[in-house]
């Protein structure tokens, strides 16, 4: 300390600190207040760069107030060096969340317009947050004078031991990002595995796969077993699909009649319930005589999975009006059975005389 601290520094070292500090909550108001105005335009990148302005600008004022503070007190060399590197690399941290934040909001930005659902592919948003802030870290360490080349090397074989001992995590982790890569799956799909679970697949994180059943119920499926097992995935490589219906008539009925009726009904079906392909092209197909009846199947088309269930539902009912209305049979089954008696030789009781003595 080159002079004594007088009551003067201390005071214009308050105002500097309290400048900053104010600067700091109006830019942070200000900012907020234009955070609302981006919200309501359609161009995302405005939201992004008040959002990285919003924790960066209001810290940078502090910490200038704060520097200015600094050179006014008569501080000796050694603390006027320490004061500036701590608000150095309280900088580069609010600078590493920064970016943390906005990096991470582009990554899923992206991951939702690629798969086109709500539902966002965390693994990858984590992995970026993981990777911005260790980087920032050690730039934090490197600025305070605290050397990271031993860090790093205590982290390389530390790091052989961990992966050592999480294996089936990181086979999780890979696994999960192999998946994404691959676009075999993605947030929306409708899946099937071959032991019998189904549903809509929520979210891939970085240890397994949240898929929800048609009942709302979860299923946490590991990642690395979602990767090593058979999957029907009813979203690839179009999301509409062709599902078959089984009917059957009575052998009285005019086939070339029971076609053209069952094409009109499914015209209709496709045109007028919610889920279905209007562009659908009917098809009925005759395949087999049966006991009591000649069964065929009927194809209709299906925009999404679950509106199957719907479509089927209203096409049986419309189905069985109109085959009403127009004389169609739809015979249950049917059999005969002719029980026949044949004569029996009549069975005598054998019987036995008694003697009895007499004496």
């Amino acid at each position: 300390m080159n002079r004594a601290l007088t009551l003067h520094d201390l005071i214009v070292a308050g105002i500097a600190l309290a400048a900053g500090i104010a600067a700091g909550l109006l830019l942070r108001a200000t900012l907020r207040w234009l955070g609302e105005r981006a919200r309501r335009t359609r161009w995302s990148g405005d939201d992004f760069v008040v959002d990285a302005l919003r924790t960066l600008v209001p810290w940078t004022a502090i910490a200038g107030g704060a520097a200015v503070a600094a050179t006014v007190l008569p501080l000796t060399a050694r603390v006027g060096h320490n004061v500036n590197m701590t608000l150095t690399a309280l900088l580069i941290l609010a600078a590493t969340l920064t970016a943390a934040r906005v990096i991470t909001s582009l990554v899923r930005s992206l991951a939702q317009s690629r798969s086109g659902v709500a539902g966002s592919a965390t693994i990858f948003v984590n992995i970026t947050r993981v990777v911005i802030l260790a980087m920032g870290c050690l730039v934090v360490l490197q600025t305070l004078g605290i050397s990271i080349a031993p860090l790093l090397t205590a982290l390389g074989v530390g790091g052989l031991a961990v992966a050592l001992a999480l294996q089936d995590t990181l086979a999780n982790l890979f696994a999960g990002v192999h998946i994404l890569a691959s676009k075999t799956v993605q947030p929306g799909d409708y899946i099937r595995l071959s032991s019998g679970e189904e549903g809509y697949v929520v979210d891939i994180n970085w240890r397994n796969t949240v898929v929800r059943q048609l009942s709302n119920n979860l299923v946490i499926i590991p990642n690395a077993q979602l990767a090593g097992t058979n999957m029907t995935n009813f979203n690839r490589p179009e999301q509409q699909l062709s599902i078959m219906v089984q009917v059957g008539v009575g052998y009285d009925s005019d086939l070339e009649h029971v076609e053209r009726v069952t094409t009109e009904v499914v015209e209709n079906v496709m045109t007028d319930i919610t889920g279905a392909v209007p562009d659908h092209e009917p098809a009925v197909r005759f395949h087999t005589f049966g006991d009591s009846r000649i069964n065929f199947t009927v194809i209709l088309g299906v925009g999404e999975f679950s509106d199957q269930y719907r479509i089927k539902h209203e096409f049986i009912k419309q189905l069985h009006q109109r085959y009403r209305k127009e004389g169609i049979t739809i015979p249950a089954p049917t059999r005969t059975v002719t029980v026949q008696q044949r004569d029996a030789p009549v069975a005598f009781p054998h019987q036995r005389e008694a003697t009895e003595s007499v004496p």
